[in-house]
């Protein structure tokens, strides 16, 4: 709720999703062993108040106070922990580490830059304007990338 995003994003620069979901997993069981332990020190508490009148009260009469009890505390209760906040991501923080490289992030760059050139299609892909699909009606004819008219190209010939 209160996490700055991007500034969490701005100290995360470099990591992988993989690091990433690392962070985030972490900062979530801590949120869920705080909300655990609040729920333990909760219930000790409960039993500490029980037990008191415990020696006025016949055993019975005891039996029937702890069930009342127990019933009307469960919708009672708020959860003390009902998110994960600053202060869980700042304690994920502290064994955050990069598993990736500089160097490494570069070579996977410029991997992508040659496989998206050798697939030849990149960011100019079009459609023509022409009606039903077909190609352009008037004007030069337009260059068609992969998908040229060869004939040798025929798969069933």
């Amino acid at each position: 709720k209160d996490v700055d995003k991007p500034y969490l994003a701005k100290m995360t620069k470099g990591f992988s999703g993989a690091d990433l979901t690392e962070i985030c997993q972490r900062a979530c069981k801590l949120a869920i062993r705080e909300s655990i332990d609040a729920d333990i020190k909760r219930e000790k508490e409960k039993l500490k108040k029980l037990e008191a009148p415990k020696s006025k009260l016949t055993t019975s009469k005891w039996a029937s106070k702890v069930t009342a009890g127990a019933k009307m505390d469960v919708d009672d209760e708020e959860d003390p922990v009902p998110e994960i906040t600053k202060r869980h991501f700042e304690e994920a923080m502290k064994f955050a580490r990069r598993s990736v490289s500089d160097n490494d992030i570069k070579k996977y760059e410029m991997f992508s830059q040659t496989l998206q050139q050798s697939r030849g299609f990149g960011t100019n892909f079009r459609f023509p304007d022409g009606q039903g699909g077909n190609a352009p009606t008037g004007g030069p004819p337009q260059s068609q990338g992969n998908f040229n008219n060869d004939e040798d190209d025929d798969l069933y010939s």
